[in-house]
């Protein structure tokens, strides 16, 4: 194969297979820039690879993929240690077909990804690429260098640890968004019973403002302290519903700018978490839809 044809066919590989490779580094990472990031590498990479010998491309760019995920998850711990209050993972506006996908929507769902992040890096990449991904053992082993006997055990593990912090139930999109509507009807109209109706007694509100902008440096824990946080939502400000890591979530703007993305984790048909992504370094990707896909 002439260099250009090899050339124009890695290329044709790596952007069919973009909105992929782009999906297992963001669950693996929780950071659209970080997984961007990572999409630059694994395309330097994958120019460089003689196609002859490639079997399977999809499953060799994710290989790759996987690979500098793990890479930087490991430097992103580090960074998420000196991070200043609550950090959460970078919210996604995204189409409609995320939330048709209800697996896809829930592997990228704000409340799974916090459980994932409780997860050892090599566990995670494991969970991820077998459970979301359905990538046979032998492939997943290549990717984080384990044996598949050692894949097998830590899939196990990772099942495990993620069904222990898993919503209870699945959560539809139609019980979230019922949620929602009377979440924002409490706040707007300043209905505290309202309020108090709709969240659990027990509910954890997390709020990242990364240091850059005024929110809660610890978790809100407490349907009344957590009430009491919210009816400080100003008349001004407008909440409209949107669809963000493939649930309906809520978007806060002050003077026409986004200020806050508001996720939710429901449980029992009520609002057991709340996440609340203030940081504007965490913004940019809701004026423009995500594309995902598995």
């Amino acid at each position: 194969m002439r260099q250009d044809d090899s050339r124009r066919s890695a290329t044709e590989a790596f952007v069919a297979h973009r909105n992929l490779l782009f999906t297992v580094a963001y669950e693996l990472l929780g950071s659209a820039a970080d997984a961007e990031d990572v999409l630059q590498e694994t395309w330097l990479r994958w120019a460089g690879v003689d196609l002859g010998t490639v079997r399977d491309q999809r499953a060799y760019l994710v290989r790759i993929t996987t690979r500098q995920a793990l890479g930087r998850l490991r430097t992103l711990g580090r960074r998420k240690e000196s991070y200043v209050g609550p950090w959460l993972p970078e919210p996604l506006l995204t189409a409609p077909d995320v939330a048709e996908d209800v697996e896809l929507a829930d592997s990228v769902s704000m409340a799974m990804l916090l459980v994932l992040e409780t997860l050892t890096p090599t566990e995670r990449a494991v969970f991820v690429l077998r459970e979301v991904f359905d990538l046979e053992y032998d492939e997943i082993a290549e990717a984080v260098g384990k044996s598949p006997a050692a894949v097998r055990q830590i899939a196990h593990r990772a099942r495990s640890h993620v069904a222990a912090r898993r919503p209870r139930g699945v959560v539809s999109a139609a019980e979230t968004r019922q949620a929602l509507e009377a979440f924002q009807r409490a706040i707007e109209t300043g209905d505290l019973q309202r309020l108090l109706d709709v969240l659990a007694p027990d509910v954890v509100l997390l709020a990242d403002g990364g240091g850059v902008v005024q929110a809660a440096p610890a978790p809100v824990v407490g349907a009344d302290r957590v009430a009491h946080l919210l009816g400080r939502i100003t008349p001004a400000a407008s909440l409209r519903p949107a669809q963000v890591n493939g649930y309906p979530a809520l978007v806060l703007r002050r003077d026409g700018e986004i200020d806050t993305v508001m996720a939710v984790r429901i449980d029992d048909g009520l609002i057991t978490g709340l996440y609340a992504v203030r940081n504007p370094e965490k913004l940019s990707r809701m004026e423009r839809e995500t594309a995902l896909h598995r």
